[in-house]
């Protein structure tokens, strides 16, 4: 089955620890659709300008990625550049031109309207709210938000929120979004106000999700060298949806953890290169052969439905 992803399509530019890359592909839509794209079909929705390499689309359709709601705007295609510090925390921005994003608003392709699943990816809560005004009977709906909307626009994400099943956001969010620093007390907050999940992102510590019958917490999936953190939480994301997805969709509890496991291996591929290069070539066969490693160091036999 496929997944819909309403997000960003950009050319980035990035210096960590490891070097420097420019005009490099990127975007929340581009992460989260070439990580989930081996598990199921990926529907993009987004913007470009002329200026975006046609050899770029070329790549989506040849990585189970439908490109028909990429739509091309008057002017340059959004770039963002940002600089790591060396221990790979939050980038800080150099650069951001909008440009064809600054006025991007998603219309669904008609045949887009009946995907059963929906990721809202990282964008203005405006505009997450009106794809879920077009969008028909979803058996599902995740979203991804951000600090800037929670401090600028928080009436309009918890009314976003509402409507979603599931929430991801990271532990800095969770607690801006409810005013507690507990995350459990955060975590208690945010499933009152709609999502029957709440996945909090920790970092190199891993993750944690709420709303099952009791909070479960899984370790990082690990990597021998850490080159570039852009785009994780989005191929997290993309992990995790994508196998819920393939396996019909059911939030079934044991679902739902074993989707933090892909979800923490797509990651883990994601940040292994500079930008969305080391998922230009993956393969369903890398992800299930690091999955078996991983699922061996955490024992997801044990979770209760």
């Amino acid at each position: 089955m496929s997944v819909l992803v309403v997000g960003s399509v950009a050319l980035d530019t990035l210096t960590t620890p490891a070097g420097k890359v420019e005009d490099t592909l990127g975007g929340s839509a581009v992460y989260f659709g070439l990580a989930a794209g081996q598990l199921s079909r990926v529907r993009i929705v987004g913007v470009v300008g002329p200026d975006f390499p046609s050899t770029e689309k070329s790549f989506l359709t040849q990585r189970n990625v439908d490109i028909e709601g990429l739509t091309i705007g008057r002017g340059p295609t959004f770039r963002w550049e940002g600089v790591y510090g060396p221990d790979f925390g939050d980038a800080k921005t150099i650069r951001t031109e909008l440009g064809v994003f600054a006025s991007f608003e998603p219309v669904l392709p008609e045949d887009y309207r009946e995907t059963p699943f929906v990721f809202l990816a990282n964008i203005d809560p405006d505009l997450q709210l009106r794809v879920l005004d077009q969008v028909k009977n979803p058996t599902w709906i995740a979203m991804d938000t951000m600090n800037l909307w929670i401090e600028h626009k928080k009436d309009v994400v918890l009314k976003a929120i509402k409507k979603v099943d599931l929430l991801f956001v990271n532990a800095s969010e969770a607690r801006q979004l409810s005013g507690s620093n507990d995350l459990f007390r955060a975590g208690r907050y945010i499933l009152k106000r709609g999502p029957r999940y709440l996945v909090i992102k920790l970092g190199a510590s891993g993750v944690m999700v709420l709303g099952g019958p009791q909070p479960f917490l899984l370790p990082a999936c690990p990597v021998k060298k850490v080159i570039d953190p852009t785009g994780a939480g989005d191929s997290f994301a993309a992990g995790m949806l994508g196998f819920l997805a393939g396996t019909g969709g059911e939030l079934a509890f044991r679902n739902i953890t074993r989707g933090l496991c892909y979800g923490s291996v797509t990651a883990s591929f994601a940040i292994s290169g500079f930008g969305v290069e080391a998922l230009r070539n993956l393969e369903k066969s890398d992800i299930d052969e690091r999955l078996g490693f991983y699922l061996s160091t955490n024992q997801l036999d044990r979770v209760k439905e």
